[in-house]
């Protein structure tokens, strides 16, 4: 009855999943979810006005572009060969360019239940225990339903655990057979984010210490490694030529005709041209300078703060039990008497409780290292947390809490956080896309002030319509978002133009003392910013909804 229960909850929660990436969810986690790849492929797949991070410049290439290719590169191309076919008229719109890359990261984000369906048996959980903890996160629900690096690293990092970890139906560890796989995946997620090596070293050690102790040959042992290295280079090789001749514009055909020479001419020239992003994605975040640019933090904000954040008492419960753990070995130690079983090997000791530990403190440990800590680098940890904690029922005791924690989480993040900003560029784009725009051009310039980073691509705006403007100032200061307002009211001339100015309720007030009118005010309701954070006593009166509002001003002639 219980198993019943919670195969039915899992498959509720696998449908609000599914359902709410295509509702959609309007809140905004962080700029990444576009930049890193929806923003870049609108552009370069159906010629969209955007904005394109300095990662993705060809004098800075940081992030490898074969992700985003098979990616939000593969759905923007579908939604354009639909519309080419006249299928639909109107396939490429703010909605769908929204949510067809979040929908196919939200089936990829099945593999994560299929880890832990396949895993839980293996490290002595539950399965659907386990699967119930995983599908009600709103770890899952939100980050793993969005276009970030951070989510396919997250799916490499299950897909990885499952190769190394295989046990035969007698119940003794399996001889590994997916050494080649292993070495794909590995290299894969290093040029996804270099930080996956973190994630990697774990399994990684314990598939080679499975495999040291179940060959009895050393030819069968070498031929495993080699294997994984012959793997390894042959997936880099790939990635490296495909970077190379999408950041340097290099084709073979131009190769050959400005050389007429032979093939290793052509060899040396891409050799020339080669770009590596991770190298150049590793270079940078290690000058400390340029980490903080984006914002340091103390070294114990993973352990302390995001940890928490993420996971709630599910982290509280694994650092405690980490303790133990930790604690008791150290006893052993100086007794000098080994937990050591024999099988299977160099990292199990006495339970695999204590292995599914290392698997999650070891990646948070090496990322405590960087003074750049956000939530979302800690989101791969969600599948050995969950497996430890659906074992020895250490999570069943704190269930209402954690429905309780999870349920506030998927409001902030997957509502409040950011949350008119998306609904305001699709009200945009069908203002600026309207008949009355399209009979009679208009000219459109829109300000952001005080939101994030707004994704042009969402305005469907084709590159070379020179009819909308797009102007964001960030957190700018009342003195310059004055002048800013100011300088656009001066060049207000055009019968036919139209400026916006969007801007959060706590800011509304600035705006008034910028000596400028407005005629049409659009207020789009749930919008909370933490940069610019209501008062709790203007919450308390009437006014709360303005102060959780995003406001579209439209500027008096």
């Amino acid at each position: 009855g219980a198993a019943m229960v919670a195969r039915a909850l899992w498959a509720l929660l696998a449908a609000l999943r599914a359902g709410w990436c295509l509702l959609p969810q309007s809140g905004y986690l962080h700029p990444d979810e576009f930049f890193q790849a929806p923003e870049v492929m609108a552009g370069d797949i159906l010629n969209l006005q955007v904005y394109y991070p300095w990662e993705f410049l060809s004098s800075s290439p940081c992030r490898t572009v074969v992700f985003p290719l098979m990616t939000s590169g593969i759905t923007y191309w579908l939604i354009k060969f639909l519309q080419q076919l006249d299928i639909c008229s109107n396939c490429i719109n703010s909605y769908t360019l929204l949510v067809s890359p979040r929908l196919l990261f939200t089936i990829f984000s099945f593999i994560l239940d299929y880890s832990v369906y396949r895993l839980a048996p293996f490290w002595e959980a539950d399965p659907w225990k386990a699967l119930v903890l995983l599908a009600g996160s709103y770890v899952t629900l939100v980050f793993y339903t969005r276009t970030f690096t951070n989510t396919l690293e997250g799916l490499l990092f299950a897909l990885l655990m499952v190769l190394v970890s295989s046990r035969k139906s007698s119940g003794s560890s399996a001889e590994p057979t997916s050494s080649s796989l292993i070495g794909v995946i590995t290299t894969a997620g290093f040029f996804n984010r270099p930080t996956f090596l973190a994630f990697a070293l774990m399994p990684l050690l314990y598939w080679a210490s499975l495999t040291v102790d179940s060959q009895k040959s050393i030819k069968t042992l070498i031929n495993h490694f080699l294997k994984f290295i012959l793997c390894t280079c042959f997936t880099a090789f790939v990635f490296i030529t495909a970077d190379t001749f999408y950041f340097t514009s290099v084709s073979l055909d131009n190769l050959y005709s400005t050389n007429k020479s032979s093939l290793i001419d052509v060899i040396v020239q891409l050799h020339d041209k080669m770009v590596v992003t991770p190298f150049n994605f590793l270079s940078y975040n290690l000058n400390p300078h340029n980490l903080a640019l984006h914002g340091s933090h103390p070294r114990v904000t993973h352990f302390t703060v995001n940890g928490v954040m993420l996971f709630g008492i599910l982290h509280i419960l694994a650092i405690g039990a980490g303790f133990k753990m930790l604690k008791k070995y150290v006893r052993q130690l100086m007794q000098v008497r080994w937990c050591y079983r024999g099988s299977p090997g160099l990292l199990v000791c006495s339970e695999g409780s204590a292995t599914l530990l290392l698997f999650y403190f070891v990646p948070l440990a090496f990322l405590s290292l960087f003074s750049h800590q956000e939530p979302r680098f800690l989101i791969p940890l969600i599948l050995p947390l969950v497996l430890f904690s659906a074992s020895a029922n250490r999570a069943v005791k704190w269930k209402l809490l954690i429905v309780l924690f999870n349920l506030l989480g998927a409001l902030l993040f997957g509502c409040l956080h950011q949350g008119g900003l998306i609904p305001c560029l699709f009200h945009l784009e069908q203002l600026i896309h309207s008949p009355a725009s399209s009979s009679h051009p208009r000219h459109y310039t829109l300000l952001f002030a005080h939101t994030y980073m707004p994704p042009r691509s969402l305005l469907n705006i084709k590159k070379t319509d020179v009819h909308v403007e797009v102007i964001d100032v960030a957190g700018a200061g009342e003195e310059a978002l004055c002048q800013t307002l100011e300088q656009q009211a001066s060049n207000f001339t055009c019968s036919d133009c139209h400026i916006f100015i969007i801007i959060p309720g706590t800011v509304r007030a600035t705006i008034t003392k910028c000596g400028v009118s407005f005629k049409n005010e659009t207020l789009i309701f749930p919008h909370l910013s933490m940069e610019d954070p209501p008062q709790i006593p203007v919450l308390s009166s009437g006014n709360w909804r303005s102060q959780l509002g995003l406001y579209i001003l439209e500027l008096n002639r």
